[in-house]
């Protein structure tokens, strides 16, 4: 049996099925890991969340930034933006069961036999896998429940930057998917970064560091493999995460990463363009 980490879809499922036939991918026998990003700004978003839900047993997703948005859209007074493709999930005769299958999706997985983590943008450094595993547990069962509605329609925004133990209500809740599903950069001072999206080589402010590099971050050592950042590089190992987003939705690839191989296999496939970067 075989696992594979497989880097944000974001509405581009064709490209996944040649993916899966290079793999020759078995669903009876063979595990994916979605780093989430399933939805949105891709011209295949209502395929995409039925296939993976589909597949059951043999896949697991976290929730991406993206995901997030949809369930916002669908529960808030939150409007779809200019690019988004999220109509067709909306107006599907489905969409009520995908959309309460989606908002039980966890925000982190761990396989502690396997030795990996799965999450989205990543794990914020005051975090050890213990705590993030212990606030995401927080955050879904609000999403999952009747707070939902109220809770999506405060989740927006870029404060508290900080994590301390003493935060509570919706502003401990926003930093969990903050760091959770956002985060791409750190501050100096531990604060999160939500605006930089830029390679690491191509960032002006020196205050600026990669969530995985900052000095003496509490899961060091830890195995991730995470999305998010397509604009971070090659997909290889950083500090022992991986960042496998490699822009499938631009004309880049659509990675999967074998986890259950030492090193870790990386299989791709070559992305049609559908939209232009920014």
């Amino acid at each position: 049996m075989a696992t594979y980490a497989i880097g944000d879809l974001q509405g581009c499922v064709s490209p996944l099925y040649q993916l899966l036939d290079k793999l020759a991918f078995s669903p009876a026998h063979d595990r994916l890991w979605f780093v989430g990003d399933l939805v949105n700004r891709g011209p295949e978003s209502l395929d995409a969340l039925r296939f993976v839900r589909d597949l059951g047993d043999a896949a697991i997703t976290v929730l991406g930034n993206h995901d997030l948005h949809l369930l916002a859209c669908a529960y808030t007074d939150r409007r779809p933006k200019k690019k988004d493709t999220l109509d067709s999930i909306l107006n599907a005769p489905d969409c009520d069961e995908l959309l309460d299958w989606l908002r039980r999706q966890p925000l982190i997985h761990r396989d502690r036999q396997l030795g990996w983590t799965l999450v989205h943008a990543g794990i914020p450094p005051a975090w050890d896998l213990d705590t993030a595993e212990t606030c995401a547990r927080e955050a879904e069962a609000v999403l999952a429940g009747p707070q939902a509605r109220e809770f999506l329609a405060q989740m927006y925004g870029n404060k508290p930057k900080h994590w301390s133990a003493e935060l509570d209500g919706f502003d401990r809740l926003r930093y969990i998917i903050n760091g959770l599903t956002r985060m791409r950069y750190c501050r100096n001072d531990g604060a999160l970064d939500m605006d930089s999206k830029t390679a690491p080589d191509q960032v002006a402010d020196a205050g600026l560091t990669p969530w995985f590099n900052v000095p003496r971050r509490r899961s060091e050592g830890a195995r991730i493999v995470f999305g998010h950042w397509s604009t971070l590089g090659p997909a290889k190992a950083r500090n022992h995460s991986w960042g496998i987003d490699q822009g499938c939705l631009w004309g880049g690839c659509l990675t999967a990463l074998r986890l259950d191989s030492d090193p870790p296999q990386i299989f791709q496939h070559r992305c049609r363009q559908f939209i232009k970067p920014g």
